[in-house]
């Protein structure tokens, strides 16, 4: 009997994580082990995947890194949030097992520069300074940021104040555990903010931050942004409804899919029911990349650790290579596409594209 190969995979699952997120992220996680297998798996050999819910949790994540080792996996793949991907990463590189991050954005991801993890998804500098500069490129100069306690929320806030600040822009800072949606309007008014950024949960508080907004005549000029991305998935949508349209935010998509984006995209759809987000194809890729991982080193953790550098493979939205990046430890996929998209006012089942880079 051949002996499969296993892989781990951690997604956020259940409450408090984003579970539509990680079920997009799974979805292409999935479909790519399936296409792996159906193609004969690695020199004959199946690919079995396990899967984690980490429930937006560092310390589940952990055990769950713990037990998929203990079980044998030779690499770990997937997780959404930054937090909870950064504690994965470093149980990971303890361990020296390999592990693809397919979207969380936080530069450090591990505290170290090490051989033992990579990413798929932009490092959140990258990204966030490309919405700052759409920010800018619209005139608002008094940005405000409805922020909660959280490293990743703290980094952004950060990554937006050292681009706006030098180019004559102020960023505002509200801790949400301090104030309602209600006093948080009247703050926006008093100081004369033109844009709000949600850095907040999904889906509390911020949708009840968009309505108090969306329904105060004081801030009908205050644009809504929400650079993390939940305006991308049907549930915005439904819980917010016209309310939810024009809101900016980051997504990881060229301007046109590739072949192989194309084909994978009408798979997803058919798989989830509904148009794949963004990390439904950060899934998909990721599994891409560890098989011609495997298909050129062998599936051993060490030898993999070892591929990261030598790798070149066509991924969903473009061909995808890693390198070191100033002030990320992780092998990178430097160059994902990145784009500033909303939801149009007019027809808000369709996104449009409002900046690239």
């Amino acid at each position: 009997m051949t002996m499969p190969i296993r892989i781990g995979a951690l997604a956020p699952l259940s409450p408090p994580g984003w579970v539509e997120a990680g079920q997009h992220l799974l979805a292409g996680i999935e479909l790519a082990i399936a296409e792996v297998n159906g193609s004969g798996g690695i020199a004959g050999r199946p690919l079995e995947l396990i899967v984690r819910d980490t429930a937006a949790d560092p310390q589940k994540a952990v055990a769950a890194v713990d037990e998929l080792a203990g079980l044998g996996i030779v690499a770990l793949a997937g997780e959404y949030h930054s937090v909870v991907a950064r504690a994965a990463a470093a149980r990971a590189d303890a361990l020296h097992l390999p592990f693809l991050c397919s979207s969380a954005v936080l530069d450090a991801l591990t505290e170290q520069p090490t051989d033992w993890v990579a990413r798929i998804a932009p490092a959140q500098s990258r990204g966030w300074r490309l919405y700052a500069e759409f920010l800018l490129g619209l005139g608002h100069q008094r940005i405000a940021v409805a922020t909660v306690p959280s490293v990743y929320w703290a980094s952004g806030t950060r990554i937006l104040r050292d681009y706006i600040t030098p180019r004559g822009g102020s960023v505002m800072e509200f801790e949400m555990n301090s104030f309602t949606p209600a006093a948080l309007c009247d703050e926006l008014a008093g100081k004369g903010a033109t844009a709000l950024l949600l850095l907040v949960g999904h889906p509390e508080p911020a949708v009840s931050i968009v309505r108090a907004v969306r329904r105060d005549p004081r801030l009908g000029g205050v644009l809504i942004g929400a650079p993390a991305g939940p305006p991308e998935l049907p549930a915005w949508l439904a819980l917010l409804g016209e309310d939810g349209a024009a809101i900016p935010f980051l997504r990881y998509l060229p301007e046109q899919l590739p072949p192989l984006g194309l084909r994978v995209e009408a798979a997803l759809r058919q798989q989830l029911a509904q148009a794949p987000s963004f990390v439904a194809f950060e899934g998909y890729d990721t599994i891409t990349v560890l098989a011609a991982m495997m298909r050129s080193h062998g599936p051993e953790r060490g030898r993999l650790a070892q591929a990261w550098l030598e790798l070149s493979v066509e991924g969903t939205r473009g061909r995808i290579s890693f390198s070191r990046v100033p002030d990320v430890g992780v092998w990178q996929w430097a160059w994902p596409p990145i784009q500033v998209v909303d939801r149009d006012p007019v027809e808000p089942d369709r996104f449009r594209v409002l900046h690239a880079g």
